[in-house]
């Protein structure tokens, strides 16, 4: 179906947004040719369970996913080598091919309707989108100001500030909004990735983690403790319910009356590769964050005590942690530069796992 637009002023966008569609058939005519089924097809039938049963906006979505974002052998995508193999295509083809690599996948509140666009705002990053579809605006005949989208964007290269709808998008009512909120949630704080392309909650990230280490260095007396699994667990336990109640007492109108579940139960548990060692290692780190280091305080004691340096099981730990990858030293970045945390934060199963400043232990 053509794009109709309101005036000749948007006649260049049209156009580009009928080139997008062109585009888009004949990539997922690409990603649907034999060359690709060894990766597509297990993708499909692993969704499709069981029963092999599959439906259609579910299919759009692996096989839209499958085209913009899975890595091939060499770290390609579907979208590198349709890029690669096709002569034909402008070079304006190529650059708004290439930017469909980076879609934003999200939660969206429909602000209002403009025309042939609708403008949504992204619960996830809390950024707006002016967003088109390839089929016009009977594409979103069913929604409306207040109700919720989840779909997936990418850009109309050249047309600032104007998306696109890449694949199946799902309408939901506006009575859907707290199931819409818990679903935001969950992919916010599954993937932060996301929340990070709006630099300003990039910049609310690193603010929050300072508080919070702040925090937990008054809580718990300094930013590198070494203690066994057991009490490891149950001072971050305590640590977290002073959190909460904290939260709590500073907003005490917003809460009377209501339930609060969860401040009176253990938030935090130790996963066996770290509950299994002698010692965890907690360190809240200004740049990476709050993580965990399996046998931390033998490891100390290594580069403290010279007698115990030639000893097999001091060694053999020393290196699994120099055989991770990420041990090499690199400078702190200037705050806002990326998000906290974003190197190894969170809880490493083993030691070969972990991240570790080893300056610390020298």
């Amino acid at each position: 179906m053509a794009v109709v637009v309101r005036n000749e002023d948007e006649a260049p966008l049209r156009e580009l947004i009928e080139r997008c569609a062109e585009l888009k058939g004949e990539l997922v005519e690409f990603a649907q040719s034999a060359r690709f089924d060894r990766w597509l097809t297990p993708l499909l039938l692993e969704a499709a369970g069981p029963e092999r049963r599959l439906d259609e906006a579910e299919a759009v979505r692996i096989i839209d996913h499958f085209i913009l974002r899975y890595p091939l052998p060499g770290g390609t995508t579907v979208v590198d080598r349709f890029v690669a193999g096709q002569r034909d295509l402008t070079e304006a083809d190529r650059a708004m091919l290439l930017g469909w690599r980076d879609p934003v996948e999200g939660v969206f509140e429909v602000r209002r309707k403009d025309g042939d666009a609708v403008v949504l705002l992204n619960l996830v990053d809390d950024l707006e989108y002016r967003t088109y579809s390839n089929a016009g605006r009977e594409a979103f005949r069913g929604v409306s100001a207040g109700g919720f989208l989840l779909a997936c964007l990418v850009p109309v290269h050249s047309a600032d500030g104007a998306w696109l709808i890449s694949g199946a998008m799902s309408p939901y009512p506006r009575s859907s909004a707290t199931e819409i909120a818990r679903a935001a949630l969950q992919l916010a704080t599954s993937h932060p990735s996301l929340v990070f392309r709006n630099p300003e909650k990039i910049e609310q990230g690193w603010r929050s983690m300072r508080e919070d280490r702040a925090a937990f260095v008054e809580f718990c007396g300094s930013d590198e403790l070494v203690l066994p699994p057991a009490e490891a667990e149950e001072l971050l336990n305590s640590y977290y319910r002073h959190r909460q109640h904290a939260a709590v007492a500073e907003q005490p109108d917003r809460v009377r009356g209501r339930r609060l579940p969860g401040l009176d139960f253990p938030a935090f548990e130790l996963p066996r590769g770290l509950a299994d060692s002698d010692t965890v290692g907690v360190i809240y780190d200004d740049v990476d964050g709050l993580n965990f280091y399996p046998d931390y305080g033998m490891l100390r004691n290594l580069f403290s005590d010279p007698a115990v340096a030639g000893r097999k099981q001091h060694q053999d730990l020393l290196r699994g942690y120099l055989r991770e990858e990420s041990i090499a030293p690199t400078a702190d970045p200037p705050a806002g530069r990326r998000p906290p945390g974003d190197r190894r934060r969170g809880v490493p199963e083993a030691a070969a796992e972990a991240w570790i400043h080893l300056g610390r232990t020298r």
